[in-house]
């Protein structure tokens, strides 16, 4: 691989702003979680140009591109402590990305549409303000396409997958495990048996692995992890922009009583 290409990556981006606030019961419950996000650029080994991201937050009927040249904040976490609905993140959109982004997608056969207005939900600006404190790095994030169809997504990602040469880091922004009544100990096991099996599926080759996660349903533990897939969805984009480049686990820790991890495609420092 190039050595200019970028890795792409699939991030966990945590329980609301659980970065920022003492969390009850157990303040360093998201440590680890957080120096792993603090030290991820340096892992990419190359300073990102701009970052593309596609958090677990968005749907829409077709793909959609934020297009706003500074885009606003949306606070959608519930029930949190007053100063996380003050929270800052004042990164540049880039008008310019959003373009390019919708005419690939639109040239691989995928409408897509711009949206000059949405601010920036959770999964793009909790991981990010770890990942990127000075805010300087460009950022345009990416929706879902409703329905959360893997082989969709798949494809999307490889339609995008030019961008890794221009400098642009791709970052599926989720959680490997998403099930809000789950994070209790006797969902440990599921979490772990999923999870190995995530870490297992990235180091396959470009064709096995998109087999895996077009069925990824049938994964062990699959519907008790993620009962609704939107949070795991931003990895199979992450993943159909590897192209042919395998993945590993560069991350796994135990949060809540469940594992979570991150995956990178590509070669990282």
């Amino acid at each position: 691989m190039d050595k200019k290409t970028l890795p792409t990556l699939f991030i966990p981006h945590g329980g609301g702003p659980c970065f920022f606030m003492d969390w009850p019961g157990d303040p360093h419950m998201w440590d680890h979680m957080a120096d792993f996000l603090r030290n991820l650029i340096k892992t990419v080994g190359t300073r990102p140009k701009a970052i593309l991201i596609i958090s677990g937050h968005w749907e829409e009927d077709e793909f959609t591109v934020g297009a706003h040249p500074q885009p606003s904040l949306i606070y959608d976490y519930h029930g949190f402590p007053p100063h996380t609905y003050q929270l800052t993140y004042p990164a540049a959109g880039s008008p310019e990305l959003a373009a390019r982004v919708q005419n690939l997608l639109t040239e691989a056969g995928m409408p897509a549409r711009v949206d000059t207005q949405r601010g920036w939900d959770h999964g793009v600006f909790i991981p990010l303000k770890v990942m990127a404190p000075d805010a300087d790095i460009p950022v345009v994030q990416l929706s879902m396409k409703k329905g959360l169809d893997p082989a969709t997504h798949i494809r999307a990602g490889e339609a995008l997958q030019t961008l890794r040469s221009e400098g642009v880091l791709i970052v599926g922004s989720g959680m490997s495990f998403h099930n809000m009544r789950g994070f209790n100990p006797a969902f440990k096991d599921a979490s772990e048996h999923f999870d190995d099996w995530l870490a297992n599926m990235a180091q396959q080759d470009a064709a096995e692995r998109n087999a895996l996660l077009q069925h990824w349903q049938d994964a062990p533990n699959a519907r008790e992890v993620q009962p609704h897939p939107d949070h795991l969805l931003p990895l199979m984009v992450a993943a159909g922009a590897a192209g042919s480049d395998k993945g590993k686990r560069i991350f796994k820790d135990t949060v809540m009583n469940v594992v979570v991890s991150a995956i990178a495609f590509g070669e990282i420092a």
